[in-house]
């Protein structure tokens, strides 16, 4: 449920996509600051695809018998597709290449009985070998000085 709204959101620009790696030129926006970054995007059509995979897969999975309700994506990767190629004609009789740039795009749901929130497992701060070192270091000179 919250995958659909979410791209129901980016559709109706209510909730931006954060763009963290690929960023030259990208705008900046005050609704990226709740993913830690500034700059993102509401990409109508990748959205729009992305939703009609997702109402794909809940029918596929409503007829192989398994519950809507709590289905979970278990995986989601998109991949470069052979670019398809057609030509422009340019200025003084020339031609250039005029590539789409389409994508393979790869989604799995699994059934879980329990969906967790994100807030409720608190995980323990990684600490560095070196400041652990540190640490027992001090507590064994506290005990010294005893």
């Amino acid at each position: 449920h919250r995958a659909k709204k979410y791209l129901k959101n980016v559709i109706a620009k209510k909730e931006i996509i954060p763009f963290r790696r690929f960023m030259g030129g990208v705008g900046r926006h005050a609704q990226a600051n709740v993913h830690g970054t500034a700059q993102g995007r509401w990409p109508l059509k990748s959205a729009e695809f992305l939703l009609h995979m997702l109402k794909n897969a809940e029918s596929n999975a409503e007829y192989k018998g398994l519950d809507s309700d709590h289905l979970v994506i278990d995986h989601i990767q998109v991949n470069r597709a052979p670019k398809m190629r057609r030509r422009t004609y340019r200025a003084h009789g020339r031609i250039n290449p005029y590539m789409s740039s389409p994508c393979h795009i790869e989604l799995s749901l699994v059934e879980k009985e329990q969906t967790y929130a994100r807030g409720e497992e608190v995980e323990k701060k990684k600490v560095s070998k070196k400041k652990l070192q540190k640490q027992k270091l001090a507590a064994s000179r506290a005990e010294g000085g005893m």
